[in-house]
């Protein structure tokens, strides 16, 4: 337990000093010609310092964990991550000067467990997914440190009332559009924290905005948001790196969630590789799960006559997958044959039709 108010009060400076030097990321709108009266919008989480959505997840788990007595000079850090919360905590982690270790599968892409390196941060490998949890809390106990359990805590160290989180600075940006209140807001569960923090955002602002979140395969939340069953889970991990669980996460809040979906891997990676041709950059297959759910619901209000905008997240870039879901060679063992999905996407350009 820290009591140091002075080192609490500088870290928790460092952390708002650095976020004040960061500007909000950016509102994409997709050019779409078939969707006549859908706009489509992509929040370019990509832009952080660390690259990706995770960045404000650490933040707040930072703040949170500092605020409550958790973390102080000599605190080791430990996380349970497949790659890019542990980017951005070893960020936080060297800005207040503290250790920091990610727990991670070792199939995680390596461009990963470089950018933890670089940010001083030191990886412990272990062989499955379903394992992370309880090497965490074994290195915590062992180096009496913290360990900061994103799966846990990503719903409650997030500020979901307003306060600049995400939800806040999507309606924001979208005051000056044509349809300024999403229809839906699309959003994949890692621990569930955005979509909570997003759903609770929209119920407490009064808006009429529905929350779809797509979940990957090899994944317990949609079955658990089907049958409300806590003690789901699977002997497999997720092939879409950072979303999808083998287990129910303490974060994941269906009660904020409108509809759910599951995006077959195929289309998740088929749908980066075509966004590429819209945007002109790579990003992360997350993404694609994200856009071919937000895809799917706009095919839907088109043919039922309506109007309006929807808003999903580009997760991280693409380069940290070149040797992953960029690879053909790695995709077709993995992943499978992208080709069924990228007729569809090319057939839905003049059909707004993904059937």
């Amino acid at each position: 337990m820290c009591t140091d108010h002075n080192w609490i009060n500088n870290a928790i400076r460092k952390i708002e000093a650095d976020y004040q030097r960061s500007a909000d990321t950016h509102l994409i709108k997709l050019d779409i010609p078939c969707l006549t009266g859908i706009d489509l919008y992509l929040k370019d989480e990509s832009t952080h310092p660390t690259g990706s959505l995770k960045h404000r997840l650490a933040r707040s788990l930072f703040l949170y964990a500092i605020s409550n007595g958790w973390v102080g000079p000599e605190t080791t850090i430990i996380e349970s991550s497949s790659g890019s919360t542990a980017v951005s905590e070893a960020y936080f982690a060297r800005l207040i000067g503290v250790p920091f270790i990610a727990v991670v599968p070792k199939n995680t892409a390596c461009k990963k467990i470089e950018q933890i390196t670089m940010y001083g941060g030191k990886t412990h490998f272990v062989e499955r997914s379903d394992e992370i949890y309880a090497e965490s809390r074994r290195l915590a106990k062992e180096l009496n440190g913290h360990y900061m359990d994103q799966f846990t805590f990503a719903e409650r160290a997030t500020d979901w009332r307003g306060n600049n989180n995400i939800a806040d600075s999507i309606f924001n940006q979208m005051k000056l559009e044509d349809h300024p209140v999403p229809t839906w807001i699309v959003m994949n569960p890692g621990t569930g924290g955005t979509s909570a923090t997003i759903g609770r955002f929209i119920r407490y602002q009064k808006h009429n905005t529905k929350l779809c979140v797509v979940d990957p395969e090899n994944s317990v939340f949609h079955e658990y948001y089907k049958t409300g069953n806590q003690n789901l889970t699977i002997d497999v991990g997720s092939k879409i790196e950072g979303i999808g669980r083998p287990r129910v996460e303490p974060s994941f809040i269906p009660g904020v969630i409108d509809e759910m979906r599951t995006i077959p891997d195929a289309a998740s990676v088929a749908t980066v590789r075509w966004l590429e041709s819209l945007i002109g950059r790579k990003a992360g297959a997350s993404t694609g799960t994200n856009l071919y759910g937000a895809l799917q619901l706009a095919c839907d209000m088109k043919q039922r006559g309506e109007t309006g905008s929807i808003v999903t997240l580009l997760c991280d870039s693409g380069e940290r997958y070149l040797d992953t879901y960029y690879d053909d060679e790695w995709v077709a063992e993995h992943i499978g044959d992208l080709q069924p999905y990228l007729n569809k996407l090319e057939a839905f350009e003049s059909t707004a039709q993904l059937s």
